[in-house]
């Protein structure tokens, strides 16, 4: 049996997020589980590195499924262009190692958050950025996030639906970069809790508007209570950027 990694780009904006759903077939895991039955005519079940909510994004989601498929990759390659809806791409297919699991594999993840830092909105951005018409001091978000990086409780900064039994990660860098009324906060760790990189988007947002201090942020991690920090910020402007092995 072959065992086929992954790459899909996507825009999730009108579905249900990553993981399939038994009530709903509007998830990217199950418009493509779909098209591979067809393909094969095998019960295929894809493995995702991690799920993305209803409305998050991909450049470089990871999955891997197993077949007996005879077919190249580049046959695969090619129906599934075809057939998938034009918002979900795989972007790459290879061969793996019979034991690959793209989710328990993963060394890092990075995920990509964009704001549209200006006065009116752009409505060709509307459905892929957050809008903040304010103007955002990068360089307070830049220090603010400085507190977030390394290996802490981030009890904070996690939905209360999460089941996780422990909150702590690591976060090995997160970087802000700003060009064009664009802001992109690149956000690299080990592993991620459910709403947590939207959370911390939040919470930086808001120490760009000066509504959050450097000493607000040290007193979120310390305190360990989701009430103390900031909003979720949206999901249309969440991305899951890459997944490194």
């Amino acid at each position: 049996m072959r065992n086929i990694k992954m790459t899909i780009k996507y825009d999730g904006s009108r579905y249900k997020g990553f993981q399939r759903l038994q009530d709903n077939d509007m998830t990217i895991q199950g418009k493509i589980e779909s098209v591979l039955r067809k393909m094969t005519e095998e019960p295929i079940e894809i493995v995702g590195s991690g799920r993305t909510d209803m409305g998050v994004h991909a450049y470089g989601q990871v999955a891997n499924f197993k077949t007996n498929t005879e077919l190249s990759l580049k046959k695969i390659k090619t129906y599934l262009y075809e057939y998938l809806p034009e918002d979900i791409v795989v972007t790459n297919l290879e061969e793996v190692e019979e034991r690959f699991h793209s989710r328990y594999n993963a060394k890092s993840k990075v995920y990509l958050y964009k704001i549209y830092n200006n006065e009116a909105h752009d409505p060709f951005a509307k459905k892929y950025t957050t809008h903040i018409a304010r103007k955002l001091d990068v360089n307070l978000m830049k220090e603010a996030s400085k507190e977030l990086v390394g290996e802490h409780d981030f009890t904070s900064f996690v939905s209360s639906k999460s089941k996780k039994k422990s909150n702590m990660r690591n976060i090995h860098s997160i970087e802000i970069q700003e060009n064009n009324n664009t802001i992109e906060i690149y956000v690299e760790g080990d592993g991620f809790l459910y709403n947590m990189v939207r959370i911390i988007s939040g919470t930086l947002i808001d120490a760009g508007l000066r509504k959050k201090s450097v000493n607000d942020v040290k007193y979120m991690l310390e305190a360990k209570d989701r009430t103390v920090a900031s909003e979720t910020a949206p999901a249309k402007g969440l991305y899951l950027y890459k997944v490194k092995y």
